[in-house]
């Protein structure tokens, strides 16, 4: 009697986690993710995976999205790729052909644009949440790229006008060795010369998987220069440029965009870092959810982690997407990229830490570009003008 019992409660168990596991195949969205979650870069990858989740709980808190005219909830599903462009489309094929994603966000240019080459190919196709400014992404005729934040080609010439004019002409080059940091730098260096500078030796590295970054910083600093270029992510960009001013280096800075003042400074103090430019700190933002946002992210991960653009940026793109999805009642990708204009458009104010104007025809997300460069110890905003 009693084996009986719990072999009918055992079965009846079984019965109720498959149902469980069915349903929530049947009711949930699969939103994918690949990106650094391990290595030099990790943080970076994880703040990119909070802004996705954050926004995700609170889509799923409103009751989801509306697809096929039925009620979906949103599941965040990540892989670590490392940083490598190979294994992000690795991830990218997985998460869409294993786990149905619609959506799969991307952190590094060299991904993305991995990803680019098959995501309107493959059956099924998918969105690529591209979150990196290298304007290549838009450049690949990929109707079904949704790229985040603005190109880092408009931070050229506000950035070499801020500090050529108050440190001098000569530019040395420590800057991070991936895809997105050659290309910047090669991009920063024509905008140096035309603007009359004179670009000195490149001792990049590695930001990933470098430790020790005081011999790239002596060889370039015993070329003399004015003005160091940095970045790559935010940690180690904030370790170069500590070690420079520990060897005595004066000048400025010109910081990629990857690089934020929000955690720099918890590597280098605001004082060694007088005449650095680079993006503004979150916290100083004007969009009209900003002070919301902020609310949000400290109740949900309390004081643990800094709110960044990273964060900012992805949790506004996940926002868009699941609404462009409920507008167009499917998750197709180009019904869904279809409607990306209009949900932008009509987001809440309460989602838009940043000012967000729309979705250009190109898939570009339109946001207020905040740059800064630090003056007498305080952020001096720069105007950064549109690139497309």
């Amino acid at each position: 009697m009693l084996r009986s019992l719990r072999l009918g409660l055992g079965l009846a168990l079984i019965g109720a986690m498959s149902l469980g596991a069915s349903a929530q195949s049947t009711n949930a969205i699969a939103i994918g993710y690949t990106g650094p979650l391990s290595g030099g870069a990790a943080q970076y990858g994880q703040d990119v995976q909070r802004g996705i989740q954050m926004a995700i709980d609170e889509v799923n808190a409103d009751g989801g999205v509306t697809v096929g005219g039925k009620k979906a909830m949103l599941k965040l599903v990540s892989l670590d790729d490392a940083y490598r462009p190979n294994e992000a489309a690795i991830n990218a094929k997985r998460l869409a052909g294993q786990d149905n994603a619609p959506i799969v966000f991307c952190s590094h240019s060299g991904g993305i644009l991995a990803i680019q080459g098959f995501n309107e190919k493959q059956s099924p196709k998918f969105i690529v949440g591209a979150y990196s400014s290298e304007p290549a992404i838009l450049k690949q005729n990929n109707a079904s790229t949704f790229m985040i934040p603005p190109s880092y080609d408009g931070y050229f010439k506000p950035f070499t006008e801020a500090t050529m004019s108050k440190f001098g002409k000569k530019l040395g080059l420590i800057p991070t060795t991936t895809a997105y940091g050659n290309a910047w730098t090669k991009g920063f260096a024509e905008q140096w010369k035309a603007s009359g500078g004179t670009v000195l030796g490149n001792n990049g590295v590695d930001y990933n998987t470098t430790a020790d970054f005081s011999t790239a910083v002596s060889k370039t600093l015993a070329d003399r220069p004015d003005v160091i270029f940095v970045g790559g992510p935010s940690q180690p960009t904030g370790l170069v440029i500590k070690a420079a001013r520990d060897q005595g280096f004066t000048g400025g800075f010109v910081m990629m965009d990857q690089a934020k003042f929000d955690q720099v400074t918890s590597v280098v103090p605001l004082a060694k870092l007088e005449g650095v430019t680079g993006v503004m700190p979150l916290k100083r933002y004007t969009g009209p959810g900003l002070n919301q946002f902020l609310i949000a992210f400290l109740k949900k991960y309390g004081k643990t982690y800094e709110a960044n653009s990273e964060l900012a940026n992805n949790y506004m793109a996940m926002h868009i997407l699941a609404r462009a999805m409920t507008l167009a009642n499917s998750a197709e990708p180009s019904a869904v990229m279809a409607k990306a204009n209009e949900a932008a458009k009509t987001l809440p104010a309460k989602n838009q830490p940043a000012k967000i104007t729309g979705v250009s025809k190109l898939g570009h997300m339109q946001e207020d570009a905040y740059a800064a460069v630090i003056d007498k110890g305080t952020y001096k905003r720069l105007t950064v003008p549109s690139t497309e």
